[in-house]
């Protein structure tokens, strides 16, 4: 975790000498330049140590702090920013180090490198402006920008009883990142508005330690559906980055966040299955602990599949890794006609239009957000419905996802 911070700081710290020239070169005629070079210094330095602090917080009290939180929000807003104006002086630096080059072959004697454009550096500042924007609105709105994905799947083999069968997915709530309850409350009135007749949640409740949930128990216990509201776990369920003193507390964390699951109405799978009936007619709902093939591996897909009465029948995978599907579900002989995961976040930033649809993350997770199909077998990537990290979302905002299962017409 420090080496990625001190990566960072690196990246932000040789950004800020780009962003330092622009500014310097902009301002140097302004009566109030010293005035702009102490702000941006204390600002950029104020940043970084309420990052450090803040995290050296969390870290030792598993509880983040909200001061330390804004400030990496923050910290990561301006370094995406510093990245823009730092590309634009480095491109204008090829230039003049080019024309330089060649000024000092024609005159036969070495000549000076010639000074900074100020166009050039307004420009870099003026483009700069439009990310520090988007990422100044993803940390105060865009993370609860909650957005309802609907999705129609149809199969050949749906029972009848189930055509038109409606289920919504939420995924890595990270309940221990909210600091606003109105928004989330607003996050679970459109969920409650969709009217769903199954709820799934597939992972990822906390981001390490079970006693995040229980200022949030209450609200989210007002999910109910008329099949009920299924879960199962995430990586980050199971206390592997908090810091215990004994391993019997990091037990205790588990078994409470099981029961706290439980409470709220959750019915939590684990590496098990169970039957959806509707007038007679039934489909399979299995759920696996987490299997990722970057993160543990936990779930058993094998143990899950023998608590079915039957290797037949329609089957709806909750498997919060989408790296599963590839590794274990695609080869595996058994037809699970679909699965439903999260995980990935769309890393919380990119871009989402109808005509284009791009992140980051989809260099590191080939099946990244979206619908997926391999085999006559689906996947679904729910992007997410809370943040971790950096708190805020660009461009990915938080899914709520709705499926509308149909029977194909023969």
């Amino acid at each position: 975790m420090w080496s990625r911070v001190i990566s960072i700081l690196l990246l932000y710290f040789a950004f800020d000498i780009y962003a330092f020239q622009a500014i310097r070169t902009v301002a140097q005629f302004s009566q109030f330049k010293v005035f702009f070079y102490t702000l941006y210094w204390l600002l950029s330095i104020g940043l970084i140590v309420g990052m450090v602090l803040g995290m050296m917080y969390y870290f030792q009290s598993g509880t983040p702090v909200r001061w330390g939180v804004w400030s990496s929000a923050l910290l990561i807003t301006l370094l995406i920013t510093k990245l823009f104006i730092a590309v634009l002086l480095l491109t204008e630096d090829g230039f003049r180090i080019v024309e330089t080059i060649v000024q000092s072959i024609k005159q036969k004697q070495w000549v000076s490198l010639h000074s900074r454009r100020t166009f050039v550096s307004q420009l870099a500042l003026g483009v700069a402006s439009i990310p520090f924007a988007g990422f100044l609105y993803g940390i105060t709105k865009g993370k609860y920008n909650y957005k309802i994905s609907n999705t129609v799947l149809e199969f050949a083999d749906l029972p009848d009883s189930f055509h038109g069968f409606k289920i919504v997915q939420i995924s890595d709530i990270h309940c221990g990142s909210f600091d606003d309850v109105a928004s989330v409350e607003e996050g679970i009135r459109l969920v409650m508005e969709q009217e769903a007749d199954l709820i799934v949640f597939t992972g990822d409740l906390v981001n390490q330690k079970a006693k995040e949930f229980i200022p949030w128990k209450e609200l989210f216990s007002r999910l109910k559906a008329n099949y009920g509201v299924y879960s199962v776990l995430g990586n980050h369920d199971y206390g592997d980055y908090g810091r215990w003193r004994v391993p019997e507390e990091k037990k205790e964390n588990f078994a409470q966040l099981l029961r706290l699951q439980e409470e709220a109405g959750f019915k939590l799978l684990m590496d098990e299955s169970t039957e959806i009936n509707k007038d007679g007619q039934s489909i399979f709902l299995l759920g696996v602990q987490n299997w990722g093939m970057k993160f543990s591996q936990y779930g058993d897909l094998e143990k899950c599949l023998n608590t079915l009465p039957t290797q037949d029948g329609f089957k709806i995978l909750l498997s919060h890794d989408p790296t599963h599907f590839d590794a274990q579900v695609v080869p595996h002989p058994t037809q699970i006609h679909l699965t439903l995961s999260g995980h990935t976040h769309g890393m919380q930033m990119g871009v989402n239009f109808p005509w284009l649809e791009w992140s980051p993350i989809q260099y590191i997770y080939p099946k990244w957000a979206g619908l997926y199909k391999e085999q006559d077998k689906l996947l679904y990537v729910n992007r997410g419905f809370g943040f971790l990290g950096f708190a805020g979302r660009v461009g990915m905002w938080p899914e709520i996802t709705v499926f509308e299962l149909k029977k194909a017409q023969a």
